[in-house]
């Protein structure tokens, strides 16, 4: 994942239409006999766990060393639509909670082996280097490019329609470092793509991660890419696993 601070790409004018992507779319005192009864900070005891809460052995070895925030997406159940989306941050060796929300994910639930068409969402551990939608830059972080091509078509349900207004692009079978938009996957359409967190219209997606307007703003200005942020997603008992 690359850096680049507040770095942000704007695309502001694209075919309406072009590049369309369909609804995939978190101490003691010293030693004896020195007389030193401070605490140094190192001695302190973490604020946070050390582990992300909830997730296993397998998946916690896929969290990059160099990743200091954490999206986590705890899913209800295997088949079932509910979540929730935790926010954390790491200091020191800590991951502390930042905010949570509720959320929905694949209206049929979740998979290991997520294919196009199967309306669950991909377990796994996933990072997340850009950002785009219909409405101007809100004050993200990740490139943000905004364009009428990420639009919901209107031949979609009314309640669907303002879903891609801010979206964050997972970097499953995607090219990191394009609009959120772009079709291209390198593991081939057959493995799905165009899974994104966006906003949500209130049920479950066809493998997206849905969470309020307010919490897409926040997310959108607090991941920053010096920080090297992941989404770790799943039902709780795969994240356990």
């Amino acid at each position: 994942m690359r850096g680049g601070g507040a770095r942000r790409a704007v695309v502001t004018t694209m075919l309406l239409g072009a590049l369309l992507i369909p609804l995939g779319g978190c101490g003691g005192p010293g030693p004896a006999g020195t007389g030193n009864t401070r605490t140094k900070a190192a001695d302190k005891p973490a604020d946070g766990p050390t582990r992300v809460p909830g997730v296993g052995d397998r998946l916690q070895r896929r969290i990059p060393a160099a990743s200091r925030q954490v999206v986590a997406v705890y899913g209800d159940g295997k088949d079932s639509a509910d979540a929730t989306v935790v926010l954390y941050t790491k200091r020191g060796s800590a991951w502390d909670r930042v905010r949570s929300w509720p959320a929905h994910n694949g209206r049929k639930g979740w998979t290991t082996g997520h294919h196009e068409g199967d309306k669950r969402s991909p377990v796994g551990v996933f990072t997340l280097s850009d950002a785009g939608g219909v409405l101007p830059d809100p004050g993200a972080r990740l490139p943000y490019t905004r364009s009428a091509a990420i639009a919901a078509p209107r031949w979609w349900s009314r309640s669907y329609w303002h879903d891609f207004d801010y979206v964050i692009a997972i970097d499953y079978n995607r090219i990191e470092g394009t609009p959120p938009n772009n079709q291209t996957r390198p593991q081939g359409y057959a493995k799905g793509g165009g899974i994104w967190l966006h906003m949500d219209h209130g049920s479950g997606t066809s493998a997206c991660v849905s969470v309020s307007r307010a919490a897409m703003r926040y997310l959108l200005r607090t991941l920053d890419p010096d920080r090297h942020p992941v989404v770790v997603m799943g039902d709780r008992a795969d994240l356990k696993a």
